[in-house]
């Protein structure tokens, strides 16, 4: 049986020291890794960025082939005004601002950008699903 967690999410990047340099001036901190992959411990998984030459070779496709997934990296925070907080400084790190923070129709807020090689994140805040006290979240609320 495979457990229901995620514990890598792996980005495929064309430059590795600008995404880098973009996750830091975010306030996130790398940790050690072997040269070629850059590492981004978070609450239960790893960011890691990979060159995406080498992510499809390892895959055995060609860049080409990987395609563009449909997909959001969602990051929820405790607070509607830690949501316009983040997007702002997502902005200055040089993030595309895709739909400024705003009410949502299920009740919460959020907002997307797009990191600086076009990977979308979601900035939310949701009243029906508060984090839990190290920032874990669960869908109907960390226990």
């Amino acid at each position: 049986m495979m457990e229901q967690r995620v514990s890598l999410i792996t980005l495929g990047t064309q430059d590795m020291d600008a995404q880098a340099t973009f996750y830091e001036a975010l306030g996130w901190q790398r940790v050690d890794t072997p040269d070629g992959v850059i590492a981004f411990d978070l609450l239960g998984q790893t960011l890691g960025l990979y060159p995406i030459a080498a992510l499809a070779d390892d895959i055995g496709l060609t860049v080409d082939d990987l395609g563009r997934g449909a997909m959001t990296l969602g990051h929820n925070v405790p607070s509607k005004a830690e949501v316009d907080g983040l997007l702002a400084r997502a902005k200055a790190a040089g993030a595309r601002i895709l739909k400024p923070a705003a009410d949502v129709f299920w009740g919460g807020y959020h907002g997307y950008f797009a990191d600086p090689e076009g990977h979308i994140w979601e900035i939310a805040w949701n009243p029906f699903s508060p984090l839990g006290t190290d920032g874990a979240f669960q869908w109907n609320g960390a226990a």
